[in-house]
């Protein structure tokens, strides 16, 4: 009878931590849900039993998301800290325009990671002031940023890149400039080789080969202490569902901080005060 007793105790013991561990798997498995629902209200204006979103019908005004470009120094297959293999980066289908997500950021909504972001005069994160006249023409849409993201004509389309070279005011991220990103919701077109920049006056070269686009949520920028002392910081992530955020309005990161050289300033370390970032629409 006692055998009987410690035998049923085991049993339930067994079957009570095997039920908590499907909850805690259930929880892990729905954080990223919980993300895109959120994300998917504030784009229709739906309200679900959270309470998220507007729950009127209309659209978030604050859902937007800041158009920014990434080269091969902070997404590339084996870079450190994450190691990617070719296919995480899709790097196995680069070519001019490619505009498919990047398949580890595609199969991965809701993990957090970390991207390193270069080097001072190796930047690896840009963003745009303004939209070139040409991009807004270039079509299918009369939204020049929608434009490029959909790889049209000059813009990736069939190859083509004539819309691509000497484009002011592209500006490098440097340490200041990614921390007044924390918060912020990023669409990016990832690059498969280096975005080069010129500085007097500032502009960019957008021709080459493109891996293809991802969305994320900037969580906070830190330090780098293991690589060289122009080592730019480490950014932390939360990787979203693309096609979650893809129909958000595109802001420009409108007084994101221009350098004055490859060198100057080196601005590698966060500021103790960030300062508040300045947005507008990407038209």
């Amino acid at each position: 009878m006692k055998n009987s007793k410690i035998f049923y105790r085991l049993f339930f013991a067994l079957l009570l931590a095997f039920s908590l561990s499907a909850c805690s798997n259930d929880d892990d498995v729905d954080e990223g849900d919980d993300v895109t629902d959120d994300l998917t209200d504030d784009i229709n204006g739906s309200d679900d039993d959270d309470g998220n979103g507007d729950g009127d019908g209309e659209p978030d005004p604050d859902a937007a998301a800041v158009f920014v470009f990434i080269d091969e120094e902070s997404i590339d297959n084996g870079n450190e800290p994450n190691d990617f293999s070719e296919t995480d980066v899709n790097d196995d289908i680069s070519e001019i325009g490619q505009r498919e997500v990047l398949a580890y950021f595609n199969e991965n909504p809701g993990e957090e990671i970390t991207l390193y972001t270069g080097q001072t005069g190796d930047e690896a994160w840009f963003v745009l002031k303004e939209i070139p006249g040409s991009w807004n023409e270039a079509g299918p849409n009369e939204n020049g940023a929608r434009n490029f993201l959909e790889a049209g004509p000059g813009l990736g389309q069939d190859q083509t890149e004539d819309l691509l070279d000497e484009i002011s005011d592209i500006t490098p991220l440097r340490a200041t400039g990614l921390s007044m990103l924390t918060g912020q919701t990023i669409i990016a077109v990832v690059y498969d080789s280096d975005i080069s920049i010129n500085y007097d006056p500032l502009e960019g070269n957008l021709q080459g080969e493109n891996l293809g686009v991802v969305a994320f949520e900037v969580l906070n920028v830190t330090e780098r202490t293991d690589g060289s002392s122009s080592a730019l910081p480490s950014v932390n992530i939360r990787i979203l569902d693309y096609t979650a955020v893809e129909a958000l309005e595109l802001n420009l990161f409108s007084n994101a901080p221009m350098p004055e050289s490859s060198s100057e300033p080196e601005d590698t370390t966060p500021p103790d005060t960030i300062p508040d970032i300045e947005l507008s629409p990407a038209e």
